[in-house]
Protein backbone atom coordinates (compact mmCIF):
# COMPACT_ATOMS: atom_id res chain seq x y z
CA UNK A 1 0.00 0.00 0.00
CA UNK A 2 1.17 3.21 -0.48
CA UNK A 3 2.05 6.05 2.19
CA UNK A 4 -0.48 8.07 1.39
CA UNK A 5 -3.61 5.03 2.21
CA UNK A 6 -5.25 5.67 5.33
CA UNK A 7 -5.45 3.08 7.81
CA UNK A 8 -8.98 2.27 9.05
CA UNK A 9 -9.37 -0.14 12.15
CA UNK A 10 -12.28 -2.32 11.37
CA UNK A 11 -13.44 -3.80 15.30
CA UNK A 12 -13.34 -7.24 14.60
CA UNK A 13 -10.72 -10.09 13.75
CA UNK A 14 -13.46 -11.78 11.81
CA UNK A 15 -11.67 -12.55 8.71
CA UNK A 16 -14.41 -13.36 6.25
CA UNK A 17 -15.76 -9.68 7.35
CA UNK A 18 -11.94 -8.23 7.04
CA UNK A 19 -11.97 -10.03 3.51
CA UNK A 20 -14.90 -8.62 2.46
CA UNK A 21 -14.38 -5.22 4.25
CA UNK A 22 -10.98 -4.89 2.18
CA UNK A 23 -12.24 -5.85 -1.02
CA UNK A 24 -15.18 -3.25 -1.15
CA UNK A 25 -13.28 -0.21 0.46
CA UNK A 26 -9.70 -1.22 -1.05
CA UNK A 27 -8.31 1.23 -3.06
CA UNK A 28 -7.00 4.45 -0.79
CA UNK A 29 -7.98 3.15 1.83
CA UNK A 30 -6.09 0.19 4.41
CA UNK A 31 -8.24 -1.86 6.26
CA UNK A 32 -6.99 -3.51 9.27
CA UNK A 33 -8.19 -5.79 11.97
CA UNK A 34 -8.09 -5.06 15.82
CA UNK A 35 -5.35 -7.71 16.12
CA UNK A 36 -3.22 -5.87 14.13
CA UNK A 37 -3.44 -2.90 16.51
CA UNK A 38 -2.69 -5.15 19.54
CA UNK A 39 -6.30 -5.22 21.12
CA UNK A 40 -7.09 -8.49 22.32
CA UNK A 41 -9.98 -6.47 24.59
CA UNK A 42 -13.30 -8.25 24.40
CA UNK A 43 -15.31 -5.02 22.84
CA UNK A 44 -18.17 -3.41 24.78
CA UNK A 45 -21.65 -4.12 23.41
CA UNK A 46 -24.35 -3.37 26.13
CA UNK A 47 -26.87 -2.29 24.29
CA UNK A 48 -30.56 -3.70 23.45
CA UNK A 49 -30.01 -2.15 19.52
CA UNK A 50 -27.41 -2.88 16.68
CA UNK A 51 -26.94 0.90 16.80
CA UNK A 52 -25.53 1.09 19.84
CA UNK A 53 -23.46 -1.76 19.92
CA UNK A 54 -21.75 -0.75 16.94
CA UNK A 55 -21.17 2.58 18.14
CA UNK A 56 -19.78 1.56 21.63
CA UNK A 57 -17.43 -0.58 19.68
CA UNK A 58 -15.78 1.92 17.60
CA UNK A 59 -15.80 4.58 20.12
CA UNK A 60 -14.33 2.71 22.26
CA UNK A 61 -11.17 1.62 19.91
CA UNK A 62 -11.06 4.69 18.81
CA UNK A 63 -10.96 6.80 22.51
CA UNK A 64 -8.64 3.62 23.33
CA UNK A 65 -6.48 3.05 20.74
CA UNK A 66 -6.73 6.78 18.90
CA UNK A 67 -7.05 5.48 15.54
CA UNK A 68 -10.18 5.87 12.60
CA UNK A 69 -12.11 3.20 13.16
CA UNK A 70 -14.98 1.27 12.10
CA UNK A 71 -17.25 -1.19 13.81
CA UNK A 72 -20.48 -3.23 12.76
CA UNK A 73 -23.16 -4.92 14.69
CA UNK A 74 -25.63 -7.26 12.68
CA UNK A 75 -28.75 -8.85 13.91
CA UNK A 76 -30.86 -11.86 11.79
CA UNK A 77 -34.37 -10.26 12.61
CA UNK A 78 -37.16 -13.10 12.44
CA UNK A 79 -40.87 -11.90 11.87
CA UNK A 80 -42.77 -14.76 13.55
CA UNK A 81 -40.35 -14.63 16.55
CA UNK A 82 -40.94 -10.95 17.30
CA UNK A 83 -37.87 -9.57 15.63
CA UNK A 84 -35.84 -11.71 17.60
CA UNK A 85 -32.75 -13.55 17.48
CA UNK A 86 -31.85 -9.66 16.07
CA UNK A 87 -29.20 -7.80 18.66
CA UNK A 88 -28.36 -10.92 20.15
CA UNK A 89 -27.70 -13.34 17.00
CA UNK A 90 -24.52 -13.89 18.07
CA UNK A 91 -25.26 -15.76 21.46
CA UNK A 92 -28.64 -16.45 20.57
CA UNK A 93 -28.19 -20.12 22.37
CA UNK A 94 -25.93 -18.44 25.52
CA UNK A 95 -22.55 -16.33 25.69
CA UNK A 96 -20.44 -19.22 24.41
CA UNK A 97 -22.85 -20.62 21.72
CA UNK A 98 -21.56 -21.59 18.46
CA UNK A 99 -23.35 -20.65 15.30
CA UNK A 100 -24.32 -24.19 14.53
CA UNK A 101 -25.94 -23.84 18.10
CA UNK A 102 -27.45 -20.45 17.34
CA UNK A 103 -29.15 -22.34 14.45
CA UNK A 104 -30.06 -25.35 16.28
CA UNK A 105 -32.21 -23.11 18.68
CA UNK A 106 -33.84 -21.15 15.70
CA UNK A 107 -34.87 -23.51 13.80
CA UNK A 108 -36.19 -25.63 17.05
CA UNK A 109 -38.37 -22.53 17.67
CA UNK A 110 -39.54 -22.12 14.06
CA UNK A 111 -40.70 -25.85 13.92
CA UNK A 112 -44.16 -25.80 12.04
CA UNK A 113 -44.56 -22.11 11.48
CA UNK A 114 -45.36 -21.02 8.09
CA UNK A 115 -44.09 -17.62 8.11
CA UNK A 116 -40.60 -17.52 7.63
CA UNK A 117 -39.84 -14.27 6.56
CA UNK A 118 -36.54 -12.53 8.02
CA UNK A 119 -34.23 -9.91 7.36
CA UNK A 120 -30.70 -9.44 8.08
CA UNK A 121 -29.58 -5.56 9.52
CA UNK A 122 -26.18 -4.30 9.78
CA UNK A 123 -25.18 -1.03 11.07
CA UNK A 124 -21.85 0.46 11.01
CA UNK A 125 -20.37 3.50 12.69
CA UNK A 126 -17.75 4.88 11.75
CA UNK A 127 -15.57 6.78 15.01
CA UNK A 128 -12.31 9.22 14.42
CA UNK A 129 -13.14 11.11 10.85
CA UNK A 130 -15.52 13.97 12.38
CA UNK A 131 -18.63 13.29 13.37
CA UNK A 132 -19.45 10.02 14.33
CA UNK A 133 -21.55 8.49 11.39
CA UNK A 134 -23.58 5.01 10.71
CA UNK A 135 -24.78 3.30 8.12
CA UNK A 136 -26.95 0.15 7.52
CA UNK A 137 -27.92 -2.56 5.31
CA UNK A 138 -30.63 -4.80 5.27
CA UNK A 139 -31.63 -7.63 3.28
CA UNK A 140 -35.14 -9.70 3.21
CA UNK A 141 -35.43 -13.10 3.01
CA UNK A 142 -36.47 -16.19 4.94
CA UNK A 143 -35.48 -19.08 7.16
CA UNK A 144 -35.21 -22.38 5.37
CA UNK A 145 -36.13 -26.00 7.37
CA UNK A 146 -33.17 -27.12 6.77
CA UNK A 147 -29.26 -26.27 6.51
CA UNK A 148 -27.28 -26.26 3.38
CA UNK A 149 -24.63 -25.03 2.37
CA UNK A 150 -20.60 -25.06 3.33
CA UNK A 151 -19.42 -21.14 2.86
CA UNK A 152 -20.57 -18.29 4.56
CA UNK A 153 -20.63 -17.61 8.46
CA UNK A 154 -22.93 -17.52 11.46
CA UNK A 155 -26.98 -17.94 10.06
CA UNK A 156 -25.96 -18.00 6.26
CA UNK A 157 -27.07 -21.53 5.99
CA UNK A 158 -30.24 -21.34 6.87
CA UNK A 159 -31.03 -17.92 4.95
CA UNK A 160 -32.34 -17.30 1.29
CA UNK A 161 -32.39 -13.85 0.20
CA UNK A 162 -35.65 -12.23 -1.73
CA UNK A 163 -35.71 -13.49 -5.37
CA UNK A 164 -33.31 -16.39 -4.98
CA UNK A 165 -33.43 -19.82 -4.59
CA UNK A 166 -30.38 -20.89 -2.80
CA UNK A 167 -29.35 -19.58 0.95
CA UNK A 168 -25.79 -17.57 1.51
CA UNK A 169 -24.06 -20.18 2.25
CA UNK A 170 -24.35 -21.91 -1.05
CA UNK A 171 -23.21 -18.70 -2.94
CA UNK A 172 -19.74 -18.20 -3.69
CA UNK A 173 -18.31 -15.62 -1.48
CA UNK A 174 -17.99 -13.07 -4.28
CA UNK A 175 -21.51 -13.37 -5.17
CA UNK A 176 -22.92 -13.31 -1.67
CA UNK A 177 -20.75 -10.41 -1.03
CA UNK A 178 -22.01 -8.27 -3.75
CA UNK A 179 -25.63 -7.68 -2.05
CA UNK A 180 -25.43 -9.00 1.62
CA UNK A 181 -26.91 -6.84 4.20
CA UNK A 182 -22.95 -6.05 5.22
CA UNK A 183 -21.81 -4.97 1.82
CA UNK A 184 -24.62 -2.29 1.30
CA UNK A 185 -23.81 -0.78 4.71
CA UNK A 186 -20.01 -1.10 3.49
CA UNK A 187 -20.57 0.67 0.12
CA UNK A 188 -22.93 3.28 2.19
CA UNK A 189 -19.49 3.89 4.03
CA UNK A 190 -17.16 3.72 1.05
CA UNK A 191 -19.09 6.52 -0.78
CA UNK A 192 -19.17 8.81 2.67
CA UNK A 193 -15.15 7.74 2.50
CA UNK A 194 -15.19 9.35 -1.20
CA UNK A 195 -16.58 12.62 -0.25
Amino acid sequence: MSSSCVTLVFATNNLHKLREARQILGGGFDVVSLKSIGCEDDLPETGDTLEFNSMQKARYVHEKYGVICFADDTGLEVEALDGRPGVYSARYAGSVATSADNITKLLQELKGEANRKARFRTVITLVGMGDTVCFEGQIKGEITAVRSGENGFGYDSVFVPEGQYRTFAEMPESEKNSFSHRSLALHQLQDYLKV
